[in-house]
């Protein structure tokens, strides 16, 4: 079996804001894309128009339904590996394919080790892993460690490529072990948690929960009030600036 790396101080990993993540799924179709044509084997898709579509993803997006009556909310919840410190796909492994990199804690599988026989899969408690029906390899998010130290690429493309399509920035990427860090910040402002602490795992990743809802103002509004209101405010505001612009 395989043993873990003594823990890094650079930990890398993603946050992942509840409250803003509209479900648009680009982050994995952009994965897709990049994962397909670049660290390890392409990503299968097996009959993919067809009626038994097939393949392998390295992040998916669920939705729920949460809370009730003027609570309710439907909160859409990305998920894929979280880089485990203390990772139990990493020990069960017999070969040695799947391993923890000791100099900034990702998790990655080594496609040419890998025999293909699951147990990693069942052993992660998150569903993260996949194995991919044409290649008979274990697949997950490799942080997109080909982009973050590729020096080729400009600086702000230098991050996974779920992170830099996301059209809310609700994805954030950095290093979790530096307390300094605007990851590490965010988490601590926001009151970012682990999923599912009691695994035991030490995921990485964090996710930041949603914000309660604001209280419903019951006000009533008059627009032609605002609109013949000598100092307009909010959205009257914004159309007298703009008219004054067009002249």
């Amino acid at each position: 079996m395989t043993m873990l790396p003594e823990a890094s101080a650079i930990k890398l990993g993603l946050v992942i804001d509840l409250d803003i993540c509209v479900g648009c799924q680009a982050c994995v179709v952009n994965c897709k894309e990049w994962n397909t044509s670049g660290y390890g084997a392409p990503l299968s898709d097996d009959d993919a128009y067809g009626a038994a579509p097939n393949g392998a993803w390295l992040n998916r997006v669920h939705a729920y339904e949460a809370g009730t009556g003027a609570d309710a909310r439907t909160v859409h919840f990305p998920k894929s590996c979280l880089h485990c410190e203390d990772a139990p796909c990493v020990t069960v492994c017999p070969t040695g394919a799947s391993f923890k990199r000791a100099e900034d804690g990702i998790v990655l599988v080594n496609e040419d080790w890998c025999i293909g026989c699951g147990l990693c899969a069942w052993s992660c408690p998150y569903g993260a892993r996949e194995m991919d029906p044409a290649e008979g390899v274990m697949k997950k998010c490799t942080l997109c460690v080909d982009r973050i130290y590729n020096d080729n690429l400009p600086a702000e493309d230098q991050v996974p490529a779920c992170v830099r399509t996301c059209p809310t920035n609700a994805r954030h990427f950095g290093d979790l072990g530096d307390p300094e860090s605007d990851v590490s910040q965010m988490v601590a402002a926001r009151g970012g948690f682990d999923l599912m602490p009691e695994q035991n795992t030490k995921p990485v990743n964090k996710y930041l929960p949603p914000r309660p809802r604001r209280a419903a103002d019951d006000t009533p509004v008059s627009l032609l009030a605002m609109a013949q209101d000598a100092t307009p405010s909010g959205f009257w505001k914004w159309v007298d600036s703009t008219l004054e612009k067009l002249g």
